[in-house]
């Protein structure tokens, strides 16, 4: 969809697609959005619409500081790789 991306086992776990608005995506589960929100209000917050709902969380990029992104992306990357494990994953989708 023309922003970066950042996938493990070929499944995205996080992106720059709200880049120019200033942030980033983190693709978590609802109750691990809310903690990083409850922690970090002004760092974390949920994606309008369905995709917060379902844990999509911004995570604001000028506010964060090195060990928030960092245990925000550890976070998003085991969920990820812990779903491609069980065999939960979609396959990838040929390019």
């Amino acid at each position: 969809m023309g922003a970066a991306d950042f996938r493990v086992g070929g499944r995205i776990f996080a992106t720059l697609a709200s880049i120019e608005q200033g942030y980033g995506n983190l693709m978590l589960t609802p109750e691990q959005q809310a903690a990083f929100v409850a922690e970090a209000p002004a760092v974390f917050l949920p994606i309008a619409g369905g995709w917060g709902r379902s844990g999509s969380t911004h995570i604001r990029l000028s506010a964060t500081n090195p060990d928030q992104l960092q245990g925000a992306l550890y976070a998003a990357w085991k969920l990820r790789s812990e779903k491609n494990a069980a065999g939960k994953a979609k396959p990838a989708r040929k390019r």
